[in-house]
């Protein structure tokens, strides 16, 4: 039970730690692409806003001198002034301004003009060197005719304007450096957060045994009641069981001695239902695993409740599969067909039907069905919590605690298997015991 609950908290916290994770490397990734986008977006609008070129620089223009030699612009007059940025030289307005200023020589990009008639009538490569002129007016031709304002061609983003005239202008920016700092970025976020992960799963398991010792603790006092309990409550009831057999020697069986032991017995049932429960809670349930005919178990069982059946004026169907063999304890086998044939017995409708099937395919299948002129709505996985009872009336009048379906599920678990309760209509409910046919490797201990 403690390795139980142990594990619940960690995965729990490693669950909650992961979506915290997943939900911060996935927010922090898509700001830095819309980020990147937008950058290049505000790159493009200065570009397309001056035909192509930065504010305050002018096309290279390639003119002849006497010489025979290509002149052009003066650099930048602010170029190497020092004192063009004072102050601390990690300001943030000061690196602002120096990228501002640099942000033409570091920005790679090209432009393709066209006329009114869609025909390209320059290219411009001069600021780029990962790309032809073939492939820009490529990309330029795809851009124009796809008839989108904005998008992406590769790893380059374009933005088109079309001026007064009639000609348009598309300017591409590379991307490239951008993308492999966001490749880089999200691998390092996911890298980062995998060693949260290893790191937290650590901590977590080292101090889950404290974070869990006070509800560990109220469970091991809730269990040693219910033992403690249990083991009390069986000398009164062997004394007044013995007392009942002294009153019915000296005067009789009578309406009230017959109502004293109906109790006794209810009370027995209950008892050992809780000490049952208790032994497999704590993990120290002393079964002793074998191979027997599980056919015949259950067809034994399950015609001792035929009487009762009738005498209820209820239909009572057996399809049970003959020559199915399992390794398990047979004790708490008969007891589970016990209890859901008795469940079965209890809450179905009155003049109702009973079914009970025992096969095997994959799995060695139980199920026991019956007529209920209510089945509660939600989830039936309730049934099986401890003194759960969907109709508290009903269950007084039919002697229902609300333990026996714990107790069943209880045992199927014990036995590598599983129980559920599952809705056939609107007035049948079945209760399906699913058992290997193998037991399980974590069994093979306690078998041997």
């Amino acid at each position: 039970m403690v390795k139980k609950l142990r594990k619940k908290f960690v995965i729990t916290a490693m669950l909650s730690l992961l979506v915290i994770l997943v939900v911060m490397i996935g927010i922090i990734n898509v700001v830095n692409i819309h980020s990147m986008y937008q950058d290049a977006d505000n790159l493009l609008s200065i570009l397309t806003t001056n035909d192509g070129f930065f504010p305050g620089m002018l096309p290279e223009i390639k003119l002849n001198d006497e010489n025979g030699q290509f002149g052009s612009f003066p650099d930048n007059p602010k170029r190497g002034n020092d004192n063009f940025f004072p102050g601390d030289p990690f300001t943030f307005d000061r690196l602002n301004n120096i990228r501002s200023v640099e942000m033409p020589y570091q920005s790679r990009y090209f432009f393709v003009r066209f006329n009114s008639e869609g025909n390209i009538t320059e290219t411009d490569i001069s600021h780029i060197a990962a790309i032809s002129e073939d492939d820009a007016n490529q990309y330029a031709q795809a851009a124009y005719s796809s008839g989108k304002k904005k998008g992406m061609s590769h790893s380059y983003r374009y933005s088109k304007v079309e001026k007064d005239d009639g000609s348009s202008l598309i300017v591409f920016v590379d991307l490239s450096a951008s993308i492999v700092s966001a490749y880089k970025l999200l691998g390092q976020s996911l890298l980062i957060g995998a060693f949260a992960l290893i790191a937290m799963f650590i901590l977590v398991f080292i101090f889950s045994s404290q974070a869990v010792a006070p509800v560990v603790e109220s469970l091991e006092k809730q269990k040693r009641f219910i033992t403690d309990a249990g083991h009390e409550l069986k000398t009164p009831l062997a004394v007044i069981s013995a007392n009942i057999d002294v009153l019915e020697l000296e005067s009789g069986k009578n309406e009230w001695t017959g109502s004293i032991r109906n109790q006794i017995k209810r009370m027995n049932s209950l008892v050992k239902n809780l000490l049952t429960l208790s032994r497999m809670d704590e993990e120290r349930m002393h079964v002793v695993f074998s191979d027997f005919d599980l056919s015949a178990t259950i067809r034994e069982t399950a015609m001792s409740f035929q009487a009762v059946a009738e005498s209820k004026n209820k239909k009572y169907q057996l399809d049970i599969e003959d020559g199915i063999h399992i390794t398990g304890d047979k004790n708490s086998i008969n007891q589970l067909a016990s209890l859901l044939l008795d469940n079965a017995l209890k809450y179905s409708s009155e003049n109702g039907s009973i079914h009970l099937i025992l096969s095997k395919d994959k799995n060695i299948l139980f199920e026991v069905s019956n007529t209920c002129d209510c089945i509660p709505d939600g989830n039936l996985d309730r049934l099986f919590d401890r003194f759960y009872r969907a109709d508290s009336s009903r269950s007084r009048d039919t002697g229902g605690y609300g333990i026996g379906l714990s107790v069943a599920r209880a045992i199927a678990i014990s036995h590598g298997g599983n129980i559920e309760a599952v809705r056939d209509g609107d007035h049948i409910i079945r209760f399906i015991v699913k058992l290997p046919k193998q037991l399980p490797k974590s069994k093979m201990q306690t078998a041997k």
